[in-house]
């Protein structure tokens, strides 16, 4: 039976994708906010910026608890945020150009792991 993966297993695979996913938005959060405040700002002395990080925390509990809808509204943002960083990390230099891969890297990394929890979780509901 390749290519099937036995119910247990495969909630187990979706929620180490899950815990992944959590961790980076997370960390992306926290990432976004010290960008544009501390690490590499727009303006000298932080800019208003910042706030893009609020979508990412108002969603995060949600995302914590497993709930299906932040997780959605997570994979329909996550994309923008990977472009708005792959822009500032081609158009910057530096310190600043570095901020902006971390932070592409780490949307990236969140937007792969909930889209492969939803696959491991929509295999675990297919039975033969």
């Amino acid at each position: 039976m390749r290519g099937e993966i036995a119910p247990d297993r495969g909630a187990a695979a979706g929620a180490g994708w899950q815990r992944l996913a959590v961790a980076a938005v997370a960390a992306l959060t926290l990432l976004d906010v010290l960008w544009e405040l501390w690490l590499a700002p727009l303006r000298p002395g932080g800019s208003w910026l910042a706030l893009k990080a609020l979508p990412l925390a108002l969603l995060w509990p949600g995302l914590a608890r497993g709930a299906r809808r932040p997780r959605q509204w997570l994979t329909l943002l996550l994309p923008l945020y990977v472009a708005e960083a792959v822009v500032r990390a081609l158009s910057e230099s530096g310190r600043y150009a570095l901020v902006a891969s971390t932070a592409a890297a780490l949307a990236a990394v969140a937007f792969a792991a909930l889209l492969m929890s939803f696959r491991m979780e929509n295999r675990g509901r297919r039975r033969p």
